[in-house]
């Protein structure tokens, strides 16, 4: 059982950060953020101690780590469309890997990694904790990070005593999304009418308030070593898009196309976006992502945490009303 001191949070600035800030401070925890100089405060909670620094520099985070007893490592750098892998890998899996030292230096004793779906490899769908992505099949620099990080993070639990559960996400929706993550372009594309078509692909949607609930479970009752999917409902991409047009009064689309061809457009697109310095929609490492529908099982997370989730359509709804 973990003691009623000081949590830290690093990510807190972000969207299933904020919302994991917010719940624990509901439950009457101190939470601690470490946040860049550079964040936005959006989405940290008044109540939250703010010490600023990097998960990337050692001093920063063995202060922000002082009198800690938990923690929630979730900062990351979430971009499916890296030109340049450095800054990616630099975060997730360097940055991972100062936390997760200066989290035993300091003597925390529960720590829960955020790993992501995107560790998971989805031949078989629904496709649970046991269906692991190897490095060499990892599609961008992003999921190779984070199957780079969770081994590092593994290899900590089994060989130097490391308190970690590791958690794995799917694809939140809900209010706070301020980046906007992937899932929350795609609703934000949506609402301006910009998809009128799709490709057959499918994801796995929850609302991040029933993500942030999951990894205060994770900590209070979740195993050591052990891997919980927090994820949702399973839906089509079309799906997705005919719910958005529901609540937003929009058409649904019409017309199913097929990926390959898109790929010349996605190319042009990606050149545009380094000369202005900006992120492609559509890219070709998303179109390859969508060659496989990214369903989920996360009954082990419901049978061992109690984990609880609320209909899709909930999330779209206030991510709608946010965005």
């Amino acid at each position: 059982m973990v003691s009623r001191g000081t949590v830290l949070v690093t990510g807190a600035s972000g969207f299933i950060g904020g919302a994991v800030a917010r719940g624990l401070l509901a439950e009457g925890f101190c939470v601690r953020a470490l946040l860049r100089g550079s964040s936005s405060r959006g989405n940290v909670p008044p109540d939250c101690e703010i010490v600023e620094g990097d998960v990337t520099d050692r001093e920063s985070v063995r202060r922000a780590m002082t009198g800690v007893s938990a923690l929630f490592h979730l900062a990351a750098n979430y971009r499916l469309w890296a030109p340049d892998p450095e800054p990616v890998m630099r975060v997730n899996v360097s940055g991972t890997e100062i936390v997760m030292r200066e989290a035993l230096r300091a003597g925390v004793q529960r720590v829960v990694h955020t790993s992501s779906v995107a560790t998971l490899d989805p031949d078989s769908a629904p496709c649970t904790e046991f269906n692991r992505l190897i490095p060499e099949r990892a599609i961008g620099a992003y999921k190779l990070s984070k199957v780079l990080s969770e081994r590092l993070v593994e290899g900590m639990i089994r060989d130097e005593g490391l308190p970690a559960v590791i958690v794995c996400p799917s694809a939140p929706l809900g209010s706070g999304d301020v980046r906007p993550t992937p899932t929350g372009r795609i609703v934000c594309e949506a609402m301006r009418g910009g998809m009128p078509a799709y490709v057959d692909t499918g994801l796995n949607i929850v609302h991040v308030e029933d993500v942030a609930a999951g990894h205060i479970a994770a900590m209070k009752v979740g195993g050591i070593g052990e891997r919980y999917i927090l994820g949702g409902e399973n839906l089509t991409l079309r799906d997705l898009l005919v719910e958005i047009s529901r609540i937003t009064g929009r058409s649904p689309p019409w017309a199913k196309l097929p990926r390959w061809p898109l790929m010349p457009l996605a190319y042009a697109n990606e050149i545009v976006a380094r000369f202005a310095g900006s992120e492609p929609f559509l890219n070709r490492e998303s179109l390859r992502l969508s060659g496989k529908r990214m369903f989920f099982d996360d009954s082990k997370a419901r049978r061992t945490l109690g984990y609880k989730t609320r209909p899709p359509a909930d999330a779209v709804a206030d991510a709608v009303r946010w965005f």
